[in-house]
């Protein structure tokens, strides 16, 4: 008798930072591929992961670095920092970047990580959490619509 596969969220440590950076850079890549995507690497994503910068984001503590597991192996991460609402007294969530590798996708694990971040969010007295999804994305949109996120605006953009 086979047993299922264990998904799992925990907080990075130390040891985890070189396998995020490798994550990052296949994260990376996929979204640059897509449509929207060198604008997004150029203008709104987080500056190319390092071990140094990482060990920056988990030291504040506005910002959530997580990783996934599946039977103990790293194979996602998620990024997330608090956001005051420019009017009001509120903070959001913003996940920078969620990732699953390839061999960990459809298994549940994408969902497990997203559950911590939202979870660290309200928490940390967030009052909503935004996350991206790419023009044409439909896998990452049908994947934050089944966690409950739904689009509060579509940026519309065009090269001159």
């Amino acid at each position: 008798m086979t047993t299922a596969p264990e998904e799992a969220a925990r907080p990075a440590t130390t040891e985890d930072l070189p396998l995020i950076v490798a994550l990052a850079g296949e994260f990376r890549s996929a979204m640059t591929a897509q449509r929207g995507g060198p604008l997004w690497a150029a203008h709104d994503a987080l500056a190319p992961l390092t071990v140094a910068s990482l060990t920056a984001y988990r030291a504040d503590s506005t910002r959530a670095t997580l990783v996934g597991t599946l039977d103990g192996h790293v194979l996602a991460y998620g990024l997330a920092r608090l956001e005051p609402i420019t009017r009001g007294n509120e903070t959001i969530g913003v996940i920078d970047e969620l990732f699953v590798a390839e061999p960990a996708r459809a298994v549940g694990l994408g969902e497990v990580l997203l559950a911590a971040l939202v979870t660290w969010c309200r928490d940390s007295g967030g009052t909503g959490i935004d996350a991206t999804a790419l023009p044409g994305d439909r896998q990452a949109k049908n994947f934050f619509e089944a966690a409950g996120f739904k689009a509060r605006r579509l940026v519309m953009h065009t090269d001159l």
